[in-house]
């Protein structure tokens, strides 16, 4: 039976969770904008969006040393705020030597948000004892598809800059709130666990959860950065068409994770993930083929059917193969969210500079294909007792 304390510190994640998909989306989704605001190319774009991926990864790193000693809450409500003012200021950015050190600060800062709120879910399902992560990756969905449907509202109506700037005071507000009421780094170990000496955990299970990991932010990277890009440039969609495409994603990915918790308790995580890879592989096919815009559209949200089920039961499983609560496998999983989207927005990006949109997305169909072999990995107590 949770503790009124359990309870309260997870209503202050599912804060977090919200705010980071609000913050993530109010930027993600004005790309193709930004483009256009920038003066880029296709390939200066790939370099600019790079910024973000490497040094999220960074922070990551960092965060995973500094949670170990200072704890996540401390980290969170740092870089949460930290990270709806480079929002803000890629907005205002009238040119690309202002909009990178935004892009850098962003970078950092959503990395180490990233590690820091699955560090706080992971120990609130521990405190819970049962799955409780895909909730709160449904609350990042649902704020998430608000600043993409708040875009598309907005399209042609207000400064770019208003557009990104107002959502990021409910972000702060929202931070400022959950700040102190989430797991205190006491509340995040686990007594007792022989593992929390060494922060040891078998390397062999975490890989399976590293490749999905990256493969996930592959196809996902392809999405938030260039959906709007691949609508506007391969069906000459409008702009605020193109931005239902991102929408549609996230609803989608939504519509999963709200019902995500019942159904890998009821089936177990490896299943699940075998699943989410096969309609990701379909949905990708389904981009690739489209022949007009409503069934591209349709194709993006049958992708976010498929890839939201990985990252939640990647944390999850990662939790598991460290019983102290160290963080330390979180913090690694976690930046393979990264390599991904590194991979993904280079991988993209140049494959459509090199041929066209279409055939891009061809490599995220490949490899979510491959998410279908990993899934065993996704049971880590069988995974661990074979490693």
């Amino acid at each position: 039976m949770p503790s009124p304390r359990d309870r309260q510190a997870r209503t202050a994640t599912y804060v977090v969770y919200g705010v980071q998909g609000l913050s993530f989306a109010t930027l993600l989704v004005q790309v193709a904008s930004l483009q256009t605001e920038l003066e880029l190319t296709d390939g200066a774009l790939t370099l600019l969006l790079l910024i973000v991926p490497v040094f999220a990864g960074v922070g990551s790193v960092g965060a995973g040393t500094f949670a170990a000693r200072y704890g996540s809450k401390l980290l969170l409500r740092v870089a949460q705020p930290a990270v709806a003012l480079a929002v803000v200021l890629t907005g205002l950015a009238p040119s690309v030597p202002l909009a990178v050190p935004a892009l850098l600060l962003f970078g950092l800062a959503v990395g180490a948000v990233d590690a820091g709120m699955n560090m706080q879910g992971v120990a609130v399902e521990r405190r819970y004892g049962t799955a409780v992560l895909n909730g709160f990756h449904s609350v990042w969905s649902v704020l998430s598809l608000a600043g993409a449907l708040w875009a598309v509202f907005l399209a042609g109506r207000v400064s770019l800059a208003v557009t990104m700037a107002i959502p990021m005071v409910l972000a702060v507000a929202g931070s400022l709130y959950a700040g102190p009421k989430l797991c205190t780094i006491a509340e995040e170990k686990v007594e007792n666990v022989v593992e929390a000496a060494t922060g040891k955990f078998p390397w062999r299970p975490i890989i399976p959860l590293c490749l999905a990991m990256g493969f996930l932010y592959i196809g996902d990277a392809a999405v938030s950065n260039f959906a709007t890009v691949f609508m506007g440039k391969a069906l000459l969609a409008q702009d605020s068409v193109a931005k239902l495409a991102y929408s549609v994603y996230q609803g989608a990915t939504l519509a999963v994770r709200l019902g995500g918790d019942v159904a890998v308790r009821r089936y177990g995580p490896a299943a699940i993930v075998r699943l989410g890879g096969a309609l990701a592989t379909l949905g990708f096919l389904g981009v690739v083929v489209a022949p007009n815009q409503p069934l591209a559209i349709v194709a993006f949200g049958l992708t976010g059917l498929g890839l939201s089920v990985v990252a939640p039961q990647s944390f999850s499983a990662a939790g598991k193969l460290d019983p102290a609560g160290t963080g330390v496998a979180i913090a690694r999983v976690n930046l393979f969210n990264y390599v991904g989207f590194i991979v993904g927005a280079a991988l993209i990006g140049g494959i459509a500079d090199a041929a066209d949109w279409r055939v891009a997305f061809v490599a995220p169909l490949l490899l979510a294909g491959v998410i279908i072999a990993l899934a065993p990995g996704f049971a880590p107590r069988r995974a661990a007792a074979q490693a």
